[in-house]
């Protein structure tokens, strides 16, 4: 058996006459995790005769089909470990696929890892100034929307202290407020939904509503509320194969039914 892999294909492309956003075809990954251990040559030599390899080939996603057009509002749902995440980590050009091809029609801002870039020692403005340039603002065009992105954050009085000071939500709070400032034609969300209290999350879903019509936005949650509320329609993931896709009451159903 040839240990050879194939190796799927993701494409950005700018085609502003294409109404098509994101393109996936055939699209799989998998994982290579480790296996029985060989503790010296007699017993590497004594697996390689039984026929065991140190490793093992995981799939998470199995011949993936998918077209979201522009503007759209997609939910993918999908219970823990089906693939979903993968998914828009493979979008987002975070994993490469095993096979198969995705073409992103625009650019992409992907909020999956929220404060990946921040430091703990540096103040929340130090921050801000560190994750803007992450995400490719210059100094001038931060320092422009540093007021929006504390007062959307409500963390004015809080600004000049060291991020590792700040609890959980507050650090969430201040990512997610300095991300939504990034310009993309096509925004993936991974659970931002449920960041911070009742009132920052209003925040958070009256910004989104804003988006409807403007932006494609791809949604990975497990509220069938928010799925019913934002989305335009969406694809449920089981197994690592889509197994229903549709209007988001349909697909909302079908998942609410896995738990009966």
């Amino acid at each position: 058996m040839s240990n050879k892999r194939t190796i799927g294909t993701r494409v950005e492309a700018h085609d502003q006459n294409n109404d098509v956003a994101i393109s996936v075809h055939g699209l799989s990954k998998s994982f290579r995790l480790p296996t029985e251990r060989a503790w010296g040559l007699k017993q590497a030599l004594f697996n390689r005769l039984r026929g065991i390899r140190g490793y093992k080939d995981q799939q998470v996603l199995d011949d993936i089909n998918l077209e979201i057009k522009k503007g759209e509002f997609v939910g993918i749902v999908g219970r823990n470990g089906s693939g979903k995440s993968t998914l828009l980590k493979l979008l987002a050009g975070i994993y490469y696929p095993s096979a198969g091809e995705i073409i992103i029609n625009g650019s992409l801002v992907p909020f999956i890892e929220l404060g990946v870039g921040f430091n703990m020692e540096l103040s929340g403005r130090e921050n801000v100034y560190l994750n803007g340039a992450i995400l490719g603002f210059s100094n001038s065009e931060i320092d422009a929307m540093y007021d929006d992105i504390v007062k959307f954050a409500e963390l004015g009085d809080f600004m000049d202290q060291k991020l590792k000071n700040y609890s959980s939500g507050m650090q969430v709070r201040l990512a997610f407020s300095i991300a939504i400032r990034a310009k993309g034609d096509i925004l993936i969300l991974d659970e931002v939904l449920a960041v911070g209290d009742a009132e920052f999350q209003k925040k958070c879903n009256d910004y989104f509503e804003s988006l409807h019509g403007k932006q494609t936005v791809i949604l990975v949650t497990h509220s069938m509320d928010n799925v019913k509320k934002f989305c335009d329609r969406a694809i449920m993931i089981e197994n690592g194969k889509i197994v229903c896709e549709g209007s988001s009451e349909k697909v909302a159903k079908a998942y609410t039914d896995l738990w009966n």
